[in-house]
């Protein structure tokens, strides 16, 4: 990291993203000038979720492991990874999605970007609890109505 600010420094960037995390923990939080924060800023689907996967015919470990679920959590990400398994999209294209869950309703924001042009489609939708999957078409829907598919193949 401390080339990286060195570089910075040294004008060789105009800016740099890095993570806060290790910025503070190295005591440098004084050189954070701003956050990236949802929904302003949308990561990428299912981003800082963890999963653990066990197999199915183990009912004593999914047992065990069911405490360790966040409902809120798995709506969110089934709806962030329906959008981007629509969209096809690939740690190398970038796609972001960021799904909040109220009492009622799901609410889910894509975005399908083009580093090359800095074109920036987006769309959002509501969409019920029990249906996180087809919310999460229906936003890749909305964005490949709006041309995403050409940023996705480009």
């Amino acid at each position: 990291m401390g080339t990286r600010l060195a570089k910075l420094d040294n004008g060789h960037y105009d800016a740099i993203v890095l993570a806060c995390a290790g910025l503070e923990r190295l005591g440098l939080h004084p050189r954070i000038r701003s956050r990236l924060v949802a929904p302003a800023w949308l990561p990428a689907p299912g981003q800082a979720a963890i999963a653990i996967e066990a197999r199915a015919d183990r009912g004593a470990v999914l047992e065990r492991l069911a405490v360790l679920d966040d409902a809120e959590t798995r709506l969110s990400v089934s709806a962030e990874r329906a959008m981007n398994l629509a969209l096809g999209g690939s740690c190398t294209v970038p796609v972001g999605a960021w799904c909040t869950v109220a009492e009622h309703e799901l609410h889910l924001r894509g975005m399908v970007g083009d580093a090359a042009s800095g074109r920036l489609l987006l769309a959002e939708a509501t969409g019920a609890h029990d249906q996180p999957e087809a919310l999460g078409r229906q936003v890749a829907e909305a964005l490949l109505a709006q041309g995403a598919q050409a940023l996705l193949d480009g």
